[in-house]
């Protein structure tokens, strides 16, 4: 089964910058896929768990948290659609956060940031190594979704929903193929 990867923090505001693309076709033994520049990659044919994640960070000219996950979890996600059909309001983005292991803290959820007034992040529901939630197109945005690593004692790392679906649309066969 396919493998998917996620870097955290790279490509965002001119820190720890790479071109995916690049290092997907260095690593072209594995079958490698990459989605979007926020450093997420399908691995076709990861082999050996250790052995490709070793591949991996011997190629990035930085060090990252990465987080990684069997392609048959998101596709089970994709399915159970957490979100379910309502569109949200336009200033707000579905997300998912994969943490590095799963988090040994189970937090009560809903949980939102800030604890008063509007909501900028709000976690709805939590499933192994997946958190699942919104968060408002907002400057702090960011710092509270730093929040989660706090909540969960795990690094985390953040992608839009919309980023999940192609992940499945090529674990499907339905994209990127070579």
């Amino acid at each position: 089964m396919a493998l998917v990867v996620f870097l955290r923090g790279v490509n965002v505001g001119g820190h720890r910058t790479f071109r995916p693309s690049v290092l997907a076709r260095e690593l072209s033994e594995y079958d490698v896929v990459n989605v979007g520049a926020a450093g997420t990659f399908v691995v076709r044919r990861p082999g050996q768990r250790t052995k490709f994640r070793a591949a991996l960070l011997s190629k990035l000219p930085f060090e990252t948290k990465v987080a990684m996950c069997d392609g048959r979890d998101l596709l089970r996600l994709e399915k159970e659609n957490l979100f379910g059909t309502q569109p949200c309001a336009p200033d707000v983005v579905r997300f998912v956060s994969i943490l590095s292991k799963a988090g040994a803290v189970r937090a009560s959820l809903p949980v939102s940031f800030p604890a008063e007034g509007q909501w900028l992040v709000r976690l709805m529901a939590c499933e192994g190594q997946f958190v699942f939630g919104m968060y408002r197109r907002h400057m702090k945005t960011i710092g509270y979704l730093g929040q989660i690593d706090k909540l969960y004692g795990a690094p985390a790392t953040t992608r839009n929903w919309n980023t999940v679906v192609a992940i499945v649309r090529i674990l499907k066969g339905q994209g990127a193929t070579r």
